[in-house]
């Protein structure tokens, strides 16, 4: 089980660069990335997505990549491109004899030229940035993971805690919920006798008939049984590798519709009291899934 929030920073240095990528990570219902690169390095976005996709399935995650010159590489040989620079200055020199115009060709010229002075961007275009990006975007998916992993650790164990209180209410219930049609009959007959109304025998047959009424109406069986089938998938869930995310939403909503049920139905005290419990751990089960992937 991860969390959808996390942090990672990779970096690379490679043929007189430093290329950095930050992550980071936040809740979404669905996968979106959101890339942001040094000009003229867009066509590397969908490589990046691509990587990105195959780690994060749940959560939008920002990435931000920067590129620096090393500081080593921050000579004239990596910002001037000096054979191009030759070449200029000779074509330029023989348009000059050609044109029969006067002067020498000046420095100043040759450095206009196209190419002559580049940027860092333009010599990492050059050089095929896309390994070094690789390299630390990798690293900084996993420092990703590996964060996402310990935080889902985390939601992992109070979800857990959530749900064996679940458990415990559940027990309660089912404990309860046989007697409840006994009371209701003694209830009834106690109502009844209050009353001053005619004493019924317990074997009344329209005193029996109300109780049986009353028993359908209250039966919770199937709903109980639902629920603890949802806590079990909560515990298949728990020990999956798989993003569980979306099921853990999927079975919120399941065990609030049976909790609800169940509370409609209930006619007694002591289960009222637990379905309180059930539906308060449920909604903090809730918002715990809301951050898990």
């Amino acid at each position: 089980m991860k969390s959808m929030t996390g942090y990672g920073r990779g970096e690379c240095a490679q043929d007189g660069f430093k290329v950095t990528v930050e992550l980071s990570s936040v809740n979404r219902k669905q996968a979106e990335v959101s890339v942001t690169l040094p000009p003229r390095t867009e066509m590397l976005e969908p490589q990046i997505r691509d990587a990105i996709h195959r780690c994060v399935a749940r959560g939008r995650v920002n990435v931000r990549v920067t590129l620096h010159a090393a500081e080593d590489k921050l000579g004239a040989r990596k910002h001037l491109n000096t054979e191009l620079a030759k070449a200029y200055a000779a074509e330029l020199a023989k348009l000059a004899k050609t044109l029969k115009l006067a002067g020498e060709v000046t420095l100043d010229q040759v450095l206009r030229a196209p190419g002559v002075f580049q940027t860092d961007e333009e010599l990492a275009e050059e050089e095929d940035l896309w390994p070094a990006v690789e390299k630390a975007l990798t690293q900084g998916l996993t420092a990703l993971v590996k964060m996402r992993e310990r935080e889902g650790a985390h939601l992992s164990k109070d979800l857990t805690a959530r749900i064996a209180i679940m458990r415990g209410a559940v027990e309660k219930i089912q404990k309860q919920a046989p007697t409840t049609a006994e009371n209701y009959r003694q209830n009834l007959l106690e109502r009844i006798k209050a009353a001053g109304l005619e004493t019924i025998a317990p074997d009344d047959e329209r005193l029996l008939k109300e109780i049986v009424l009353f028993a359908d109406r209250s039966d919770i069986a199937e709903e109980l049984t639902r629920l603890q089938s949802h806590f079990q998938q909560f515990a298949d869930c728990a020990k999956s590798k798989e993003p569980v995310g979306r099921t853990l939403d999927f079975l919120a909503q399941e065990m609030n519709r049976e909790i609800n049920t169940i509370g409609s139905k209930a006619n007694d005290a002591i289960i009222s009291r637990e379905v309180v419990t059930l539906k308060t751990e449920l909604e903090r089960f809730r918002e715990q899934a809301q951050n898990v992937e």
